[in-house]
């Protein structure tokens, strides 16, 4: 990779990490364990291994790469996902770390825009609908958001 390419690298990172941190404080706020450092070190993990795929390995398939990233980061929130007295709890949290790998691909790329709208959408997933899909009670009247 050229000097330029890292910089480069290094200014995705930044973003990836902002975009993360954003999805990873409303877990965090939520009193999850998964937070604001897992999102974050899962979306800048994942835009680097997609940087380092695009430039750093030229006669590689960058796919290859990208299809390994959504198989680890599944790996990663298959262990937050927890079994309770019946009950599955935090299955919003391992799809949370999944989008913000995702993110972290997407600016790994360049889609900056993409990754942008996509961050808006997933906090507006994660604090908007929350807000609505809870009852007078406060319990979710959803069957997958039991408890964020």
């Amino acid at each position: 990779m050229t000097l330029y390419l890292e910089a480069v690298a290094l200014v995705q990172l930044a973003l990836a990490a902002l975009f993360s941190m954003l999805i990873g404080l409303n877990r965090e706020r939520m009193g999850k364990r998964a937070g604001v450092r897992t999102h974050m070190l899962a979306g800048m993990g994942a835009c680097l291994f997609t940087s380092l795929s695009l430039h750093g390995f030229l006669d590689a398939d960058p796919s290859r790469v990208a299809s390994a990233v959504v198989t680890g980061i599944g790996f990663l929130g298959a262990g937050v996902i927890v079994k309770r007295h019946g009950d599955i709890h935090d299955l919003t949290t391992a799809a949370s770390i999944w989008m913000a790998a995702a993110i972290g691909m997407a600016v790994g790329v360049g889609s900056i825009l993409l990754a942008s709208g996509a961050t808006v959408l997933a906090w507006i997933t994660l604090e908007v609908l929350r807000r609505v899909t809870k009852d007078n009670d406060g319990e979710s009247i959803l069957a997958d958001d039991e408890s964020g």
